[in-house]
């Protein structure tokens, strides 16, 4: 691995920058284009203090990395597919580190699946004024793997040889749709109900009712986890570490409703809602909380901008 390419240089794209930037043998470069790329090539990363000035690349320069990695936002994912079949040559190898359970899968209808290494990142990840946040030391990291035998491929120990030279934290694993589905639980699980409250995690901790609303996501997930084969107790050991988190921090969904983003509840109880109804597992929970978040866009977005110039209506009130 000479050459890395990053889509999408956020939360989770930071951690790659910041990681692989100090490598002399390996050409970093980050895929953009218009007034974006202009920002980059100007700014900077901002990354836990420090500027990063990977290279900028287009698509089509970004054919040339051994790796490419996607660390977009779900709904950004879509709108990209054309620029990520543009950037994958005959021999690149994508990662894709985004949220949810399907994101190798749409990518894989774009670019064929033997480009695809699955994988997952946990990264206890925040946006303030002066960049991205994250702590190496308790960052859990990239976990990855093949689908199938062999499971220590070329491209396995390929990856592994490049994260070794960096302060990269990682692990390889043969389970690693369980690994997939065991983050999914926790988003679902504990992203969600948080975000409707607008509370930190510690509420998990604090309240028998957040609880109960977890819970009955989890039973939920782990029904349709189930029926399509999928043993999560085979990591349940592995993923027992986690990232130090503090009781008042919120995770990405509540952070996206704060800055007044599109969350990625799509991919979240909304992926769910659909196996369900394919499967003939009732969701109940999943849906409302796919509804009330949605909504919370909405208000987000100032449909609820109700005027008070409506006094007929006032006097009912």
């Amino acid at each position: 691995m000479r050459s890395v390419a990053v889509l999408g240089a956020g939360a989770v794209g930071s951690y790659l920058i910041w990681g692989i930037s100090p490598l002399a043998d390996v050409e970093l470069g980050v895929i953009a284009e218009g007034k974006r790329a202009e920002r980059i090539k100007s700014e900077g990363c901002l990354i836990n203090g420090k500027i990063y000035h990977p290279q900028i690349w287009t698509p089509k320069e970004a054919r040339k990395a051994d790796l490419l990695v996607i660390a977009l936002k779900y709904n950004t994912l879509f709108t990209a597919l054309p620029s990520i079949r543009e950037a994958v040559g005959e021999n690149t190898v994508v990662m894709s580190l985004m949220n949810g359970v399907d994101s190798e899968e749409i990518i894989a209808k774009e670019v064929g699946n033997s480009h695809l290494i699955y994988s997952v990142i946990k990264i206890a990840s925040h946006k303030e004024s002066d960049g991205f946040h994250f702590d190496p030391e308790t960052t859990v990291g990239i976990i990855y793997g093949e689908l199938e035998p062999p499971y220590d491929s070329d491209r396995v120990r390929s990856i592994k040889n490049l994260f070794e030279k960096t302060g990269i934290h990682f692990r390889v694993t043969k389970y690693i749709r369980e690994e997939l589905w065991s983050k999914y639980r926790l988003n679902v699980c504990n992203n969600l109900p948080q975000a409707i409250l607008g509370a930190g995690v510690g509420c998990y901790r604090d309240s028998v009712h957040m609880k109960a609303i977890s819970d009955g996501l989890r039973e939920e997930l782990e029904a349709i986890a189930l029926a399509k084969g999928i043993d999560m107790s085979k990591v349940e050991n592995a993923s027992a570490q986690r990232c130090a988190v503090p009781p008042d921090a919120r995770y990405s969904t509540l952070q996206d409703l704060d800055a007044g983003r599109q969350t990625e509840i799509e991919m979240f109880s909304g992926a769910l809602v659909r196996m369900g109804k394919e499967l003939g597992i009732p969701t109940p929970y999943n849906e409302y909380t796919y509804h009330m978040i949605k909504a919370l866009e909405e208000k987000n977005a100032g449909l609820f901008n109700y005027s008070s110039e409506n006094e007929e209506a006032a006097i009912f009130q």
